[in-house]
């Protein structure tokens, strides 16, 4: 408690890192020592993970949100959050698993010679487990571990290969138990000496012998271990690459040993086992750059799934699918918690919208423990106190919050945000004018309360610390801090290097309904999310499950979503730097957003009428283009007028462009990553940060990194919880 009462905390932001401060802070064990504000733009939370019911009730994303199986903390959490609002009856998400389903599907779209695509898709088994289970013993993120999931890996592709991918031999090597070092070094040293790796059945014994070197509670890392590493990878590549033209299987199978042969020797030949920065000490490489430098083949390089490992992180410079640019740190630690760590699934898939499985029992379960809620409330500024009113010693703090009030509630009442849809609490694609002071006259305005362009307001409010707070938590998207922090860019250098080397991109993304099932339509795969297809939309999800939550009159047979970058127009001469990380300033022209959502629904048609048939064969016209008449349309009209089919079917469908600052995606290009700044940073008395853009751990554009930004921030500003019970901080 304070010397008044409890904490005030003014929370900026209703995305995943600031509904994990909120419920750290509030959480019983405080005893009540925060009061937490959360002060949110518009009328819903989210963030970047937002949603809403729109006509019939559809779901609608700002692109495609699926859960990891990595996603320790933000599981943990949800998980806590669902426990708490178990008691209310009729709830028809009433656990977590309610909300939730396992997904093992994952894809990448490959070319198919002479042309075409073709999709390889993979379905992981179930692991022991669920995300958000407490830790069991020695369950770390450790180098030593991921090599030694990295040499099983390569034993079940190499025997996979060498017997054919659909076999199920799968001989793996004779396993080594050794009850020394020296045993473990003297049985190195025969390999090294005598070779014995001629044949496969002696590369996958080398195997064996490696994960025995790196299980070693003490490996040493120095010479032996270094060229057998290199011996091994060499003898691979001679034995595997000439079976890889076999057929797709074998295709695929190469680029994972491939791929995989490059990080394990990579991480030997850059000692990153022992150095105390870890992965943060390949910050300068780009991803590719450096698989090549440790043996990557071109043709790997320039894999379907390098490119789904680019697309899921939206890494290309400028949304530019030549450049790709991503940090071999952040990609390497990213990809390695991915593939490793998952414990239930691979994938989870939500049952609705994020907006109704996360943000709606979060605003539930928070208001029950007495966070208030300020709606419609736009961050202007964050003013810090003048510099020569500090008393000698005393460190700069934050002295007020410059907010417009957007609109205001009718009878100076609480704005209630949720609607029920089939007995879920959910959040509407629009505001309840009908809550709003004057709020037919706002919706005859065609008031866009989330537009950074709409700069129209009800009032100014300033909030005081002191009086209204003590300390904040600055949770809004990076490509919004230029727009909101321009003191602390103005006086703190970190910040202006921050926003300066830390780029954002804006996404796009649509969704269709149809009327026919995938299957119908010539999808011969098993359901996947899949990455790695063509611009402007690279990855597609089947996402039909969701179709039961919706209230159509003639239900659809399938629904899918697409998205991917969206590049930013070409930068003006006298763009500053901030502007070419961070896309243009367009608070001068409010027709911008519209344009880019025209450009949006404009490509979108485009990718139906020339790409979609790679995915479905029969949805393409006899004549070429695509069947218009498939898609479904929520006011169920059946008749299309030839000479406008596609505008006309097209607008029932969603689009989107996600262009305003707080909804670009946080990149993290070679670089980059010296340039974050962590919550935990004390430099301000009364502030700490919170977002996937943060030093948090994780550092890449997820939910999980948000929730661990966010836990981080409370535990700056209460102690709690614990470092090491944040899953992965310590992450090498």
């Amino acid at each position: 408690m304070g010397k008044n009462g409890p904490i005030k905390v003014a929370i900026v932001g209703g995305g995943c890192a600031a509904m994990a401060a909120a419920w750290e802070l509030t959480r019983p064990e405080n005893r009540g020592r925060f009061q937490v504000t959360i002060y949110q733009l518009g009328w819903r939370l989210g963030g970047k993970g937002a949603s809403g019911r729109g006509p019939a009730h559809r779901i609608e994303e700002h692109g495609l949100h699926i859960w990891m199986g990595f996603y320790e903390n933000a599981f943990r959490l949800l998980r806590e959050c669902y426990a708490e609002l178990s008691d209310q009856p009729g709830r028809r998400f009433a656990d977590w698993r309610d909300a939730f389903s396992i997904e093992p599907g994952v894809g990448v779209m490959a070319r198919k010679a002479p042309e075409g695509w073709e999709p390889w898709t993979a379905a992981f088994a179930p692991r022991a487990g669920m995300p958000g289970d407490p830790e069991p013993a020695r369950r770390g993120f450790t180098i030593a571990g991921y090599l030694v999931e990295i040499v099983r890996m390569l034993q079940a592709a190499l025997a996979s290969l060498q017997f054919g991918a659909s076999s199920e031999r799968a001989d793996a090597g004779r396993p080594f138990d050794f009850r020394s070092k020296e045993e473990l070094a003297t049985a190195i040293a025969q390999v090294l000496k005598f070779g014995l790796l001629a044949t496969f059945a002696g590369a996958l014994q080398a195997l064996a012998l490696l994960e025995a070197a790196f299980r070693a509670a003490a490996p040493d890392w120095s010479g032996g271990l270094r060229e057998l590493t290199e011996t091994v990878a060499a003898a691979i590549r001679r034995l595997a690459e000439p079976l890889a033209d076999r057929d797709s299987d074998s295709r695929r199978l190469w680029d994972v040993i491939d791929l995989n042969l490059a990080v394990m020797t990579g991480i030997i030949r850059f000692g990153l086992a022992t150095d105390p920065r870890g992965f943060d000490a390949l910050d300068n490489y780009e991803l590719r750059d450096w698989l090549k430098l440790n043996g990557a083949s071109p043709r790997a390089l320039d894999s379907p799934l390098m490119h789904g490992v680019y697309d899921l992180a939206f890494a290309y410079a400028g949304a530019d699918p030549a450049r790709p640019r991503q940090a071999a740190s952040v990609a390497l630690r990213g990809t390695l918690r991915m593939f490793f760590t998952w414990r239930g699934a691979f994938f989870w898939r939500m049952h609705a919208g994020m907006g109704d499985v996360v943000f709606a029992p979060f605003y539930q379960a928070l208001k029950r423990r007495g966070v208030a809620f300020r709606f419609f409330h736009r961050l202007e500024n964050v003013r810090l106190a003048d510099p020569a009113a500090l008393a000698p010693g005393e460190r700069p703090y934050v002295a007020g919050l410059d907010f417009d009030v957007q609109a205001e509630v009718a009878n100076g009442g609480e704005y209630q945000p949720l609607i029920d849809v089939r007995g879920l609490p959910c959040w509407p694609s629009a505001p309840d004018f009908s809550q709003l002071a004057d709020g037919a006259r706002i919706a005859h305005e065609g008031r866009e309360f989330e537009s950074f362009a709409d700069r129209r307001r009800a009032r100014s409010l300033t909030l005081r610390v002191g009086i209204d707070f003590d300390a904040v938590v600055l949770a809004v998207g990076l490509g919004a801090i230029p727009h909101v922090a321009r003191e602390l860019i103005a006086r703190d250098r970190r910040w202006r290097e921050m926003v300066e080397n830390l780029p954002t991109v804006a996404t796009q993304a649509f969704q269709v309904w149809l009327r026919e099932d995938f299957e119908t339509l010539g999808w011969t795969e098993p359901r996947a999310v899949v990455s790695g297809y063509v611009h402007p939309f690279d990855t597609f999800a089947d996402m039909g499950h969701l179709i039961t939550e919706e209230c159509w009159s003639v239900r659809p047979r399938a629904l899918g979503y697409f998205c991917s970058a969206l590049p930013d127009p070409p930068p003006a001469r006298d763009s500053n730097p901030i502007e070419r990380a961070h896309g243009p300033s367009f608070a001068t022209d409010p027709d911008y957003a519209r344009r880019r959502r025209h450009e949006v629904r404009e490509s979108a048609i485009r990718f139906l009428e020339q790409d979609a048939a790679a995915l479905w064969p029969r949805a393409a016209a006899p004549g070429g283009g695509f069947r218009w008449e498939l898609l479904a349309d929520p006011s169920d009209r059946t008749v299309v007028d030839a000479a406008g089919a596609t505008s006309a079917r097209f607008a029932s469908q969603f689009w989107t462009a996600n262009v305003n600052p707080s909804d670009r995606y946080s990149q993290s290009p070679p670089g980059s990553t010296r340039y974050r700044i962590s919550p935990l940073d004390n430099t301000y008395d009364n502030l700490t940060i919170a977002g996937d853009w943060t030093a948090c751990g994780l550092n890449v554009g997820c939910v999980e990194a948000a929730v661990m930004s966010g836990r981080l921030a409370a535990h700056a500003l209460s102690g709690a919880p614990k470092l090491e019970e944040i899953v992965g901080y310590d992450h090498p």
